[in-house]
């Protein structure tokens, strides 16, 4: 068991595993430390064994990038803020009176 947050040396070294098994045909492990932009990018490369493009390739390594830098978690976060905010914005349902009687008793 981990404790705490993996360092980047230890993020990259799991990122070139994890890419190493794909790239053979095996899948990504859970509990890896590695974001989901970076897991879904690594997963693409699997689903496409055993002819998988550079350029999904390419993309796991600038999905990696974006966890290293930040970046992955920073659109999360406005992403998260835009439908919060979406949310606010919409009229609230109107609120049921507080005494509607007891429930209805299932039938037999």
């Amino acid at each position: 068991m981990r404790i705490g947050e993996p360092s980047q040396e230890q993020l990259r070294r799991t990122f070139e595993s994890v890419l190493t098994n794909v790239l053979s045909g095996r899948g990504v492990r859970t509990e890896t430390g590695l974001d989901s932009p970076t897991e879904n990018a690594l997963w693409a490369i699997r689903y496409a064994f055993p002819e998988a493009p550079d350029a999904l390739v390419a993309a796991a390594y600038r999905a990696f990038a974006g966890q290293l830098d930040g970046s992955n978690a920073a659109a999360w976060q406005a992403e998260m803020d835009r439908r919060i905010t979406e949310r606010g914005s919409r009229p609230c349902p109107p609120v049921p009176p507080a005494d509607r009687g007891p429930l209805p008793r299932p039938g037999p």
